[in-house]
């Protein structure tokens, strides 16, 4: 039996950084064994996953439809290289079925799949993940649940006039136990995000939420604002992470246009050692 009741007093956060690591050390092989991936966002998401898994969420990898488990819902769909690499590690899946990702027949896609052991929603078709989120959360306050619901969103998604009308609905509802953690790394599928969203923050604020920005890539600050969102007053919250796609990996880092990532074979071990060097 893997779930808790209640994280840690006190977080290690040296372990949770080698956690967010590991992650990624998954994800390159995932992608270099599929020769592409969405990698460069799974790789700036990894210390957001590796605090919720391992310090944040209650659930039982032994019984993933156990009624009370915290929900988590991806609604960036096509970060799924990330989401397999933590719920492997999270004991959902054997790390060895990660090597089919992105194969014909996989149970592991290239985006989300609801057949997958502990993934709630197939994401994908942006701007619909906050929306069923405030309903997860108000089905769990009518069946008398304890379990809360954390949603990953992009700051694209903030474009989508649903991603607003579901926030509205959340704050009309008094959804304390919904945190919506919203991934701003500034990028899209042709390139940077256009539309103006920023302040993001001050935004969700005033549309009756307690928001709070913070670096995506900091593990203590993730693991501070996580505790801060368990504070049940009558506000959905709301973190802002600004996380760098390709985190941990400089080349990905600075690469242009970093939405899917393809290089060639000989190159994904380059990668890999980069990881290594640099990780920390």
């Amino acid at each position: 039996m893997m779930s808790r009741n209640h994280p840690p007093e006190h977080p290690d956060i040296g372990r949770l950084k080698e956690r967010a690591l590991n992650l990624r050390r998954l994800m390159l092989n995932m992608a270099s064994g599929k020769g592409e991936g969405y990698i460069a966002q799974g790789l700036g998401i990894a210390d957001c996953l590796a605090a919720l898994y391992f310090h944040e969420l209650r659930y039982d990898p032994d019984a993933p439809d156990w009624k009370d488990r915290d929900r988590f819902v991806l609604s960036t769909g096509h970060y799924a290289i990330a989401m397999y690499a933590v719920l492997a590690e999270a004991g959902y899946l054997p790390v060895t079925e990660l090597a089919s990702y992105g194969l014909n027949g996989s149970s592991l896609p290239m985006s989300t799949f609801d057949d997958t052991p502990g993934v709630e929603m197939v994401g994908g078709s942006l701007g619909h993940g906050l929306g069923q989120s405030v309903g997860m959360a108000i089905g769990l306050r009518l069946d008398g649940s304890p379990a809360r619901v954390f949603n990953e969103l992009s700051d694209g998604e903030l474009q989508e006039g649903s991603t607003w009308e579901a926030a509205m609905g959340a704050a009309t509802f008094k959804l304390d136990s919904l945190v919506a953690i919203i991934d701003c790394n500034g990028i899209q599928a042709d390139g940077p995000v256009t539309v103006m969203i920023d302040p993001v923050a001050d935004k969700f604020t005033a549309f009756g939420w307690e928001a709070v920005e913070i670096d995506g890539n900091d593990m203590q600050a993730l693991v501070t604002a996580l505790a801060n969102a368990r504070t049940p007053n009558g506000k959905p919250k709301a973190i802002v992470l600004r996380t760098i796609p390709g985190k941990g990996v400089p080349t990905l880092e600075r690469r242009d246009r970093a939405h899917f990532v393809r290089v060639a074979n000989d190159e994904w071990d380059e990668l890999k050692a980069e990881l290594e060097i640099h990780h920390g």
